[in-house]
């Protein structure tokens, strides 16, 4: 999500860890700027702000960076001294993954994660290290975020996840995995992996140590949006069209214009960061679809309007190609009327 909000579901899950050891989660909330009676809102979505503030307190309290979801703590500062460890992997993306999962490994006691290539694709790979334990969800959860977004400040550009699949039935937030992970999601599989294309291994690692003291700072934050090149054209696209409610977005050619360069270089620049002007307007529309859709009384055909779609039928399309789910579908699971 460019900009966006985040499932309680992912709020509830974050505070296991403090509850367990019996602290009081409404003060913890207060302190992140959440509203305690959220909790007891299935539907209810947090600023993506509050929650990194969030994990940040829990954190601060546990001592874990993982947030109780191991048996050993992620002790505060593992997280930085993994990345900064990443950076000496030999120059491409794959080499820094490697000893991404190498720190990981030395730090976790109840998972292991490894890199794995199978042909064109690979993928990040997650297995617990006894055999028939179950993960936690939100340990999962947690883990391929962070993997996932540290490959793509790594690679500086976004890496399409083509493939998702759990060893867990879909939970009850299910829908935002459409968004946080893939369309392509399996639930219950044998294995627990995001696949991507395998030539994302063998891109430079495009970051050093002067650029990773700014991605720390920002830290969790950037890992709960899709990963953004802050100087790049998908930011300047998506800047552009925020001045604007969708029915009134320029098309490709007069977009470039008004960034002031030519059709064919608006589109070279968003391919080197593996985006399209259509992925960029896509991405916008699905966090606006989403927001209207948490707000019992607009109607589909409302937010059809809302959004610049000529019919439902239309938006009903765009929104099962985003998150391979219905609007409806995406009310119903969030406990709200379709």
């Amino acid at each position: 999500m460019e900009k966006g909000s985040v499932s309680i579901h992912f709020v509830a899950a974050a505070l296991n860890g403090a509850m367990a050891r019996g602290m009081e989660p409404a003060s913890i909330l207060r302190k992140a700027g959440i509203d305690p009676s959220l909790l007891h809102q299935p539907s209810a979505r947090v600023p993506v702000q509050a929650h990194a503030t969030l994990l940040r307190i829990v954190a601060q309290l546990l001592d874990d960076e993982f947030f109780g979801q191991d048996s050993r703590r992620m002790k505060v500062g593992s997280f930085a001294l993994s990345c900064l460890l990443a950076l000496e992997g030999g120059g491409d993306v794959g080499g820094a993954l490697s000893l991404l999962c190498r720190a990981y490994n030395t730090i976790f006691d109840d998972l292991r994660v490894a890199v794995r290539r199978d042909g064109r694709r690979a993928a990040l790979e997650i297995a617990p290290t006894r055999p028939g334990h179950r993960l936690p969800v939100f340990a999962v959860e947690t883990l391929f975020v962070y993997m996932h977004g540290i490959a793509c400040w790594l690679a500086r550009r976004r890496i399409v996840i083509e493939e998702a699949c759990f060893p867990y039935p879909e939970p009850a937030h299910g829908a935002e995995y459409f968004v946080l992970f893939s369309t392509q999601l399996r639930f219950s599989h044998d294995q627990c992996q995001l696949w991507f294309d395998a030539e994302t291994l063998s891109l430079p690692v495009a970051q050093d140590r002067r650029s990773a003291k700014t991605f720390l700072n920002q830290a969790p934050e950037n890992f709960l949006v899709k990963y953004r090149n802050p100087d790049g054209f998908g930011r300047r696209v998506a800047n552009l069209l925020r001045r604007r409610p969708p029915p009134d977005w320029p098309g490709a050619d007069e977009a470039a214009g008004l960034l002031r360069c030519s059709p064919a270089t608006l589109r070279r620049m968003l391919r080197q960061e593996g985006t399209s002007y259509q992925a960029v307007k896509d991405r916008l529309r699905l966090d606006l679809a989403r927001q209207a859709l948490a707000r019992p009384e607009l109607s589909i055909a409302d937010i059809t309007a809302q959004l610049g779609f000529a019919e439902p039928a239309a938006f009903n399309r765009a929104f099962r190609q985003w998150t391979g789910t219905t609007p409806a579908r995406y009310r119903r699971l969030n406990g709200l009327p379709p």
